[in-house]
């Protein structure tokens, strides 16, 4: 089906506009990363998902949260895991949420909004049951996601910061700056993209970010629309998006 009949059934307003060429795709998660041409999920069962092909098929595990990126793919039920041959294995630590977007070094949150990361020497070489040095990061996020050019997080009022001096081998950084705008999820891509989902189920992408202003000027709305959507996250030229009740969509932006 392509997206416009799809989205005419969600809510009309989206399909108003022909910016971006947009496909669901079969299944249905409640998360969802994609990095270095890799995409995984998870539905609301806690089963695994990556995309093969044109096709979502199912991983062995449970988890509430996936990530890819240049560290490799992790996850988290509470308890955390990296996908090593194939397998699950389980690492020190506990968290609700991660993100291996960053220059292979790891971060997230857990439970009551603590905020965590794990420098780089730590991912490389991860074995069952290894005990790894997590950091733990002043403050309370309830989301935290790293990309290209630095760290961005929302805590449980929805507001968004970023996190300023993060580098691979000193990933707690220096400082927080807040910036403008609310969002109740936002993910920072391998090529710098920072993309984020309001409250209301709006998508909107950071613009202006550059090596010398990292937190860039303004943010812009995608297609102008509320799609009740609730994950993003973008990877070579292609927007994922999960709607609130799990459908997939991909748009070409």
């Amino acid at each position: 089906m392509r997206v416009s009949n799809f989205l005419l059934l969600l809510l009309p307003v989206f399909a108003r506009s022909s910016a971006l060429d947009c496909t669901e795709v079969p299944g249905s998660l409640k998360q969802i990363d994609a990095s270095n041409g890799q995409v995984f999920g998870v539905n609301s069962t806690g089963s695994i998902f990556t995309l093969y092909g044109n096709t979502f098929v199912e991983v062995p595990g449970s988890l509430k949260h996936v990530t890819v990126g240049p560290a490799g793919v992790w996850g988290a039920n509470n308890n955390i895991y990296k996908l090593v041959g194939g397998t699950w294995q389980q690492v020190s630590g506990a968290l609700k949420q991660i993100d291996a977007g960053g220059d292979q070094f790891v971060v997230g949150a857990n439970a009551i909004d603590d905020i965590y990361c794990l420098h780089s020497s730590s991912t490389i070489s991860v074995k069952e049951q290894s005990s790894l040095p997590w950091v733990n990061i002043a403050g309370k996020l309830k989301y935290y996601s790293c990309g290209l050019r630095g760290c961005w997080g929302v805590n449980s009022g929805d507001y968004i910061y970023f996190r300023h001096s993060v580098t691979p081998e000193s990933c707690a950084g220096s400082r927080w700056e807040q910036i403008d705008g609310r969002l109740s999820m936002i993910e920072a891509g391998t090529d710098g993209s920072v993309y984020g989902v309001s409250s209301a189920g709006e998508i909107f992408r950071r613009d202006g970010i550059t090596n010398s202003n990292p937190v860039g000027t303004t943010w812009t709305q995608i297609l102008d629309h509320i799609c009740k959507c609730k994950h993003v996250s973008y990877d070579l030229g292609l927007l994922w998006i999960v709607s609130n009740d799990g459908t997939i969509v991909k748009c070409r932006v």
